[in-house]
């Protein structure tokens, strides 16, 4: 069930338009997920509703108040995400939010108070140390580990929360969920998985022995492009209910329109998946014939350092290869050279992207350092594209193939 800001509940659908049931294969759920019962002369998925407040005569009472804390559109795509990342719990609560950054913070900063410590990973996202600074203004101790060889086991001693990254941004090591959140919970300490560049598709960290799945839903979710959303996913009842506090403190949320197209991309999620790994698999053995390429990292590789661990808790390994060249004006030339892929950040679109990652400052990658997302283009023609930009990167400066 969810819950209101003012303790109301409302049920999760669970008859012919909901994709609750767990003996479902991926794209039926996806198809199916958070869909209302079937009504005569209704659309299958109803429109965004714009409103800041609703009809409320007399008594405050019902679902839908007042649009900060509640929104019919909300409610239908926490159910959709909620039927993906816990399929047939009707325990699992999701709290949507208007970006990735609002699910993080929402977590850290309604589950922690001061004196209390925090492990985050080093090798995280690039804001996390905005979120690190933040939390130690407000008197929270930090301290951070890599992702790799769950070194982040060795700073668990009276921690308060564990924040886990897996596979991890930019760099794409992978941590044994399963076995870390064994070892937080034994010390008395929550377990949060960024699940962002898995998607529920690929990684359910409720699953795996997590307290929070929290991802950004710009990327692999929604998968266009075309909208920022975050989300935090729980089934602890009091622990969902401090997040949804935090919303409402913070005003954190999502628009109607963008929860309605998040929602109406998950149809789409199974497909985009499935073709967007192939897709990246494809790029990264491709990759790893070229000389002047190194440190190549892709988890569904059989050569990835991370994909044993990776091949026994992931479902699927990501759109996401990264990669150095040599240099950073040979990774502009690369860039440069495609055409096929987009030179822009972010990930999980339909369309391939790619970016020279140290160009933000925030990461401590080589300047040459690539960060690839693969779309849903025909593989061959993707594949095509890259390795005429890396022929074209090896030329001359400013010298490609078309020239």
């Amino acid at each position: 069930m969810n819950h209101d800001d003012h303790g109301h509940r409302h049920e999760h659908a669970s008859g012919p338009g909901s994709g609750a049931g767990r003996g479902l294969g991926d794209g039926t759920r996806a198809v199916r997920a958070g869909l209302p019962e079937p009504a005569k002369n209704e659309p299958a998925l109803p429109g965004p509703v714009f409103a800041s407040h609703f009809h409320l005569p007399g008594d405050v009472e019902g679902p839908y108040t007042y649009a900060r804390d509640t929104n019919p559109t909300w409610t239908l795509l926490e159910r959709a995400i909620g039927e993906l990342e816990a399929p047939g719990d009707a325990s699992a609560e999701t709290v949507v939010f208007g970006s990735g950054m609002a699910a993080v913070s929402a977590v850290l900063f309604s589950q922690v108070r001061a004196g209390e410590t925090v492990v985050l990973p080093s090798d995280g996202y690039q804001a996390l140390p905005l979120v690190r600074d933040q939390l130690q203004a407000f008197g929270v101790r930090v301290r951070t580990a890599p992702t790799a060889g769950d070194a982040q086991l060795n700073a668990l001693d009276g921690a308060r929360l564990l924040w886990i990254e897996s596979p991890s941004n930019p760099g794409l090591d992978v941590c044994d969920i399963r076995r870390l959140a064994e070892a937080a919970h034994s010390g008395g300490a929550l377990v949060a998985v960024d699940n962002t560049l898995a998607t529920p598709l690929g990684q359910r960290p409720l699953e795996l022995g997590a307290d929070f799945s929290v991802a950004s839903g710009t990327k692999g979710l929604s998968g266009h492009a075309d909208l920022l959303l975050g989300y935090v996913t729980c089934r602890d009842p009091e622990l969902a209910a401090r997040v949804r506090q935090w919303r409402k403190i913070i005003g954190a949320i999502p628009g109607p329109m963008e929860s309605w197209l998040a929602h109406r991309s998950l149809a789409t999620l199974q497909l985009r998946g499935r073709r967007q790994w192939e897709n990246a698999l494809a790029v990264a053995e491709a990759l790893a014939g070229r000389a002047e390429v190194t440190g190549l990292r892709y988890p569904g590789l059989s050569s990835d350092p991370s994909h044993g661990t990776a091949a026994r808790q992931m479902r699927g390994f990501g759109s996401v290869v990264s990669f150095t060249l040599p240099d950073r004006a040979h990774a502009e030339r690369f860039l440069a050279s495609l055409t096929l892929v987009e030179d822009a950040t972010s990930f999980g679109g339909v369309r391939s992207t790619a970016e020279r990652r140290g160009r933000w400052g925030g990461d401590p990658v080589p300047e040459g350092f690539i960060r690839f997302s693969a779309g849903v283009e025909d593989t061959a023609d993707l594949v095509a594209d890259v390795l005429r930009a890396l022929d074209g990167a090896a030329g001359a400066p400013g010298v490609s193939e078309a020239e």
